[in-house]
């Protein structure tokens, strides 16, 4: 630091000494003081002096100040001040001494209530009670013993009575038991049915109905004469292989009669399993029938019992299985495939029907050969939306033709063939 010849410090700078207070601005001169510092002056504060007094906290007339300690407890027994304070949110509380038992010890006497004098009775009326607790008693144990009797149980000193015996309780019946049908997979429904080792399909006295379809009314006669033959053929089948046998229903389809669980083709005729019913066409029949009254006639024999084909699978749970195989399918090949090893099997199992009836419904000579052209020309090549849900014509041939020689359904047996011969 400079320093001037005097040796003061110039004016603008700190005075020696050491640092400056925290929290304090530096100090300024003014003016220059001189070089010689003046007497010492004590630093410790004088006692008389220096000191002052705290003044007492004023307080209102007639209370004892917060700051001088709690109150004194009130002795037991003791009468009790006047409850001060305030009240707590949610019921009334009140906060102070009577209410804080540990400090200032309980709000109320610590001595009990004097207990109240036992009652005294008369002597006439405790023997009257006696009395009447004796005829009580007594009466009681004579209606035990009256009771005991009744129910022909003799006491060792009284006289043996005879007592009437009471008619038997009749029996009740045995309970109802249901047994719940252990769950067969689809695949082992379809593949391993009981169908396929029932034996040969029945052969039926029936013969072709002599019935000219030659109009809407004699196409539905038609239909439902040929019904009999196909139940009487079918039935003793699947009896064999252990499912109860329903007839199915023979509905003409047209436009006031449709199926309201089932949707079919227009104007071709399909099976609907929710009402079990062959719902036949008539229009191309008719149409079939002017042009060609044989070839018809073969043609409406084999479509009757294509269709009932689908009535056997239902009645076998074949169908619901096939279904539900298709359902599961997500790939559209996949279910088309399904599709058609069901539709193949339907005409697998008319073939065998067919077969086996041959004779009664004359499918010999010309008939037999119009039948076999039409089995061979039947397929998805004909289908006008060329949509390959019922298998080609090739495998049509292929499945019926040995069905129809043997008329066993255990040929029919579609779901475990390659996929190649259900193409």
């Amino acid at each position: 630091m400079p320093e001037s010849e005097e040796g003061t410090p110039e004016p603008g700078h700190f005075l020696s000494g050491g640092d400056p207070a925290p929290g304090s601005r530096p100090l300024t001169l003014q003016t220059a003081q001189p070089a010689r510092l003046g007497r010492a002056r004590s630093t410790s504060f004088d006692e008389s002096s220096m000191r002052r007094k705290a003044r007492p906290l004023p307080t209102e007339p007639g209370t004892t100040s917060e700051y001088s300690g709690p109150p004194a407890a009130p002795l037991t027994g003791g009468p009790l001040p006047p409850l001060t304070g305030t009240c707590r949110v949610g019921g009334s509380r009140p906060s102070g001494w009577h209410s804080n038992p540990s400090r200032s010890g309980a709000q109320f006497t610590t001595e009990p209530a004097p207990a109240a004098p036992p009652r005294q009775y008369s002597r006439p009326v405790v023997a009257g009670l006696s009395i009447l607790v004796v005829v009580m008693l007594t009466a009681a144990t004579i209606g035990g013993f009256k009771l005991v009797n009744s129910y022909g149980v003799q006491r060792p000193l009284s006289q043996p009575s005879v007592k009437k015996s009471e008619a038997p309780l009749p029996v009740p019946p045995d309970p109802t038991v249901t047994v719940t049908a252990p769950v067969v997979p689809d695949v082992i429904r379809l593949r391993l049915n009981e169908i396929y080792r029932a034996g040969k399909v029945a052969t039926v006295t029936c013969k072709e109905p002599a019935i000219k379809p030659d109009s809407q009314s004699a196409i539905l006669r038609y239909y439902r004469a040929l019904l009999p033959c196909l139940n009487n053929a079918w039935a003793p089948v699947l009896k064999k292989s252990g499912y109860p046998f329903r007839a199915p229903k023979v509905v003409l389809q047209t436009n006031q009669t449709t199926s309201a669980s089932c949707t079919g083709q227009e104007n071709v005729a399909f099976y609907c399993p929710a009402d079990e019913s062959i719902y036949v066409s008539w229009k191309k029949d008719l149409k079939y029938y002017k042009d060609e009254p044989l070839a018809a006639r073969v043609w409406m024999i084999d479509t009757m019992a294509h269709e009932y084909g689908h009535h056997v699978q239902n009645l076998t749970e074949m169908l619901t299985a096939a279904w539900s195989r298709e359902g599961w399918e997500k790939a559209p090949a996949e279910k088309l495939e399904w599709r058609r090893r069901t539709e193949l099997q339907a005409s697998c199992f008319g073939a065998a029907f067919l077969g086996a009836n041959k004779q009664a419904l004359g499918l010999t000579g010309r008939k037999l050969e119009l039948w076999e052209w039409e089995t061979q020309h039947s397929g998805d090549e004909y289908n006008p939306k060329k949509i390959r849900d019922h298998g080609s014509r090739k495998n049509h041939w292929l499945w019926s033709e040995p069905a129809f020689k043997a008329a066993d359904p255990k040929l029919c047996n579609t779901f475990t063939a390659p996929p190649a011969k259900v193409s």
